[in-house]
């Protein structure tokens, strides 16, 4: 390999460049046979991109006008990725550490996507996915002082919301009305979703606790942002209110709050069906104790902004779990619900057992209680069955927690933490492994079963795997694993697209989400999250003209188009763990 010795001018001006990140990309210009991350790098981190060829076998770096080259070297031996049928070689460019912009030329194929390389490279689309989930408010205008030109006027005051008769109880009979407001619109449509806010605000929290510091100085530009409490908790805190008001005075949590069928794509003002709450269910109730059981210890340092709030929560979260111990097994069915029928996602689960540890084990961690943790069977962890956490599976949560409270227990007799460690720790060596043999580099498609409906938060969820497996063992080969299912996620895939709208050259434009759909900008929210590749193409009636031969593989089942509700959707449980991700690297990154 040749590192060039040329002085490069200092990319002092690179956070003040926001046009760099914030605005949306126009024609693509990099070759689509280079996969990169488009928005770029840390100086002495790992740099890797995919070259699709079986001929070529130099790589050069060259400064974004194509002017210098400051690196040359080799492209490895061929491989096959067998998730996508490519062969492929990799470019590996670690050693350039000088901050600035580049490209990636390859001779007989072209210059990729340009990129920067900079100490804080990641910042903006960090701070750019929390940011979307202001604009997934309900109940509210979006003034152009925080929204931009994606300005839109308040839709579904949720204040007349009427009770479903599969909800019906003695103070609340079927047809009466309650007020929900707030929240976060769960997805594409308008529906909101006690499940998948379980995750979402979860994986939320988590980070708030992993890396407060970093957190509490970020600046969203909300409405809020004056306020004595951190951005952050701010936006959390709007859906989480909402949460709230989703709890019956028995302690059981209605599962859903939407319309009885989805709304076309119309802006949230003109959508006007009837809203309707519905059914109690176990996995509803389970989840919300475990939020609230979270959130407890979180707003407990905000008692003077927040009074009685953190108390609230506590006893909201007891109450949830009691109501889910005497009724353990409340499955949503939404097949058999009547008048109306109800045809919005169905978040159905049959399994608890996992809520149930999750929900257990936040109760424990928060109040101290031992029964908590006798109840969520944790005793051998070594031979309990945990996976990437996903909206219906979530008891890997409940070890996040332990581990993230591991200097608590280091003596216990109760928690056995060293196996919960252990257990970690094994999932996250398969992750590296995988990443090490792949062709393309990274610990997604350890199994084909990686894609999936919303493929893309699995390669965030595996990356906050790995990330916290480095903060507890500080084995930069966790942190680098980690990074480089975010090159994933930002371009260094089969599809050659970053994901994240508003971010690369050639980033998602068209997602499947009604807000973007109903305005008049060309240009989508930014921020948020693509579902990415996934070969169920349940949307292919929708969408019959759009797939081709250049989709037919797992990894490559993805396309940009609004029909795509299988690959293209948005939802906030697969935005938060891309900020989970995105931001626990920076926060790490500073640190050092």
């Amino acid at each position: 390999m040749r590192l060039a010795t040329i002085f490069l001018v200092p990319f002092l001006c690179f956070l003040l460049n926001i046009s760099a990140f914030a605005q949306l990309n126009q024609e693509s210009s990099g070759s689509d046979k280079i996969r990169i991350n488009q928005v770029g790098f840390y100086p002495t981190g790992q740099k890797i991109a995919i070259v699709v060829t079986s001929e070529a076998t130099n790589f050069s770096i060259l400064t974004a006008d194509e002017k210098n080259e400051v690196f040359s070297a080799k492209l490895s031996d061929v491989k096959e990725w067998p998730h996508s049928k490519e062969t492929v070689k990799q470019a590996d460019f670690s050693s350039v550490e000088i901050s600035g912009e580049y490209v990636l030329q390859v001779p007989g194929i072209g210059t990729s996507h340009s990129f920067y390389i900079d100490k804080n490279v990641h910042f903006e689309p960090a701070k750019a996915s929390m940011k979307a989930f202001y604009f997934q408010r309900a109940s509210t205008a979006l003034p152009e002082e925080y929204a931009g030109k994606w300005a839109r006027e308040a839709g579904h005051p949720d204040n007349l919301v009427k009770v479903h008769n599969s909800a019906a109880s003695e103070n609340r009979p079927a047809g009466s009305t309650i007020s929900s407001p707030g929240g976060w619109y769960d997805a594409g449509d308008y529906g909101k979703y006690i499940v998948n806010s379980g995750i979402t605000m979860g994986t939320l929290f988590s980070l708030y606790e992993d890396f407060p510091e970093y957190l509490d100085t970020l600046n969203l530009n909300i409405p809020e942002s004056e306020n004595n409490i951190p951005d952050f908790l701010d936006e959390t805190l709007y859906n989480l209110r909402w949460m709230m008001t989703m709890q019956g005075k028995d302690g059981g949590v209605y599962h859903k709050l939407t319309s009885a069928n989805f709304h076309g794509a119309v802006a949230p003002k003109d959508a006007t069906l009837q809203r309707w709450v519905i059914q109690k269910s176990t996995a509803a109730t389970l989840d919300f104790a475990a939020v609230t059981a979270q959130a407890t210890r979180i707003f407990e340092d905000y008692k003077d902004e927040l009074p009685g709030l953190s108390d609230s929560l506590l006893v909201m979260s007891e109450k949830a779990y009691r109501w889910a111990k005497e009724n353990p097994d409340v499955i949503y069915q939404q097949e058999k619900l009547k008048d109306p029928e109800i045809n919005t996602g169905a978040y159905g689960d049959r399994n608890f057992k996992d809520e149930f540890q999750w929900a257990a084990t936040e109760l424990f961690i928060t109040t101290g209680k031992k029964e908590y943790y006798q109840e969520a069977g944790l005793e051998n962890p070594l031979a309990q069955d945990f996976g990437i956490p996903a909206w219906p599976n979530v008891n890997t949560l409940a070890l996040y927690s332990l581990a993230r409270h591991r200097e608590n227990y280091k003596d216990s007799e109760l928690v056995n933490i060293n196996a919960i460690i252990e257990q970690l720790t094994q999932m996250a060596d398969n992750l590296v492994a995988s990443s090490k043999s792949s062709a393309y580099s990274i610990p997604i498609g350890i199994n084909e079963s990686d894609f999936v409906w919303g493929s893309n938060s699995t390669a965030a969820n595996q990356g906050i795997l790995l990330l916290n497996v480095y903060e507890i063992t500080g084995d930069r080969k966790y942190l680098d694993t980690a990074n480089s299912n975010l090159d994933y996620l930002l371009g260094r895939n089969a599809t050659g697209f970053s994901f994240l709208t508003g971010f690369g050259e050639k980033s998602t434009r068209d997602p499947h989400h009604r807000p973007s759909e109903a305005d008049d900008n060309e240009d989508p929210v930014p921020g948020l999250l693509a579902g990415g590749s996934n070969p169920g193409q349940q949307d292919k009636n929708e969408c019959a003209e759009k797939y081709t031969a250049a989709h037919r593989h797992p990894a490559t089942s993805y396309i940009d188009n609004r029909c795509s509700y299988a690959s293209n959707e948005i939802a906030i449980n697969w935005n938060a763990p891309f900020v989970y991700l995105a931001n626990a690297i920076e926060a790490i990154q500073r640190s050092k």
